[in-house]
């Protein structure tokens, strides 16, 4: 059978399978509790077996009545989601092809630090945002995630820790996809994550990133969360931005500083601007100079970020004296600044390249 017939196949199977448990925050898992006439407080011990021990099957849930463990069974799945690929670089960087249960796939990466374990989720199967050098818009968007299948990255990360002794540390959401274009769910994963019923990851060590959907960062501002929050800048001008990222047309760069402003004025947090250098485009001193006065006087940190060569696009790596004059020109201006650390340089590391690689049918 072909590989799009099973696609197709399986997308009507999705139609009737049941939802993933792991798309519940605990209140609507105990109000689900309380509508079959159970206590509230099962909830939380379903909460505790999913994410504190781990289990893949409501059977193992054992201090749960036989008849609630069928009735979850019938209710509900455990999403678990099938490695296709893994690949470990040099520096302990760990990336994972994984396969859903409608066929389609979707990256998630580990990164090891100094201070923990970082993974990097997906948060759609595909992308339609258009950014010119992304891997991960080949093809387009496919279909967003559900809540549960973007936790389950991280579940399937963290058993995997769990055999070294170690855990997730830090949460960045810059995976494949625009999480701002799957907000509902996007929010539904970072309050369940965040639980400390849950995977109880702080909100300070996570990290949600957008292209800038203007209206979503208004809403984001007010939903009143600690999660860090970035955008991908990548150019200081409109005129540049637009060639590199076409959703400059619809949300120009004037509007989206003005949305960052609110932000910063609603939360009284900084806000990260990623700018990733590409040779030749964007990398030049004078770039460096429109970006300093672009966002002067804002409560803000930018991220160089050397890019990684993707074989389907013609953007090449800025040599890296120009990186480090770059930084020196915006920290003249008293902007503070960091260069991204490589990682994962000996391996698929751009976002949606090795999804490209493996599964061509998807991104074609």
């Amino acid at each position: 059978m072909e590989k799009t017939d099973i696609i197709t196949r399986n997308k009507r199977e999705t139609a009737t399978r049941n939802p993933s448990i792991y798309s519940l925050t605990l209140e609507e898992l105990q109000a689900w509790m309380v509508e079959q006439g159970e206590k509230p407080f099962r909830a939380t011990q379903v909460y505790e077996w999913l994410y504190q021990k781990r289990v893949s099957s409501f059977s193992d849930m054992t201090n749960l009545p036989k008849a609630l463990r069928e009735k979850l069974d019938d209710h509900f799945v455990i999403t678990t989601l099938k490695t296709l690929v893994q690949q470990t670089s040099q520096d302990g960087t760990m990336k994972f092809l994984f396969e859903l249960h409608d066929g389609y796939s979707i990256e998630t990466v580990l990164m090891r630090h100094d201070y923990g374990n970082s993974i990097c989720v997906t948060t759609q199967v595909g992308c339609r945002i258009g950014c010119t050098f992304c891997a991960s818009t080949l093809g387009g968007l496919k279909r967003h995630l559900e809540a549960g299948e973007i936790a389950a990255q991280v579940v399937k990360v963290q058993k995997a820790l769990d055999e070294q002794g170690e855990r997730v540390s830090s949460i960045v959401v810059m995976g494949i996809g625009e999480p701002f274009d799957n907000y509902d769910e996007l929010i539904k994963f970072l309050k369940i994550v965040n639980h400390k019923k849950g995977l109880n990851i702080g909100a300070r060590h996570i990290t949600v990133s957008t292209s800038g959907i203007i209206p979503k960062i208004y809403q984001f501002a007010d939903e009143g969360m600690q999660i860090n929050f970035a955008i991908s800048l990548h150019a200081p001008t409109t005129e540049l931005r637009t060639k590199l990222m076409p959703i400059n047309k619809a949300y120009p760069l004037p509007k989206l500083m003005e949305a960052v402003r609110y932000y910063i004025e609603k939360t009284g947090r900084r806000v990260t601007f990623e700018y990733g250098l590409f040779g030749g485009v964007n990398d030049q001193i004078e770039h460096a100079e429109q970006l300093a006065e672009l966002i002067k006087g804002l409560k803000c940190h930018v991220n160089l970020i050397p890019v990684n060569y993707v074989p389907e696009r013609n953007y090449v790596r800025t040599p890296r004296e120009q990186i480090f004059a770059f930084e020196r020109a915006l920290k003249k201006h008293g902007i503070n600044v960091t260069i991204r650390r490589e990682q994962g340089h000996d391996i698929d590391a751009a976002c949606g390249q090795l999804r490209a690689k493996e599964r061509k049918e998807e991104t074609r």
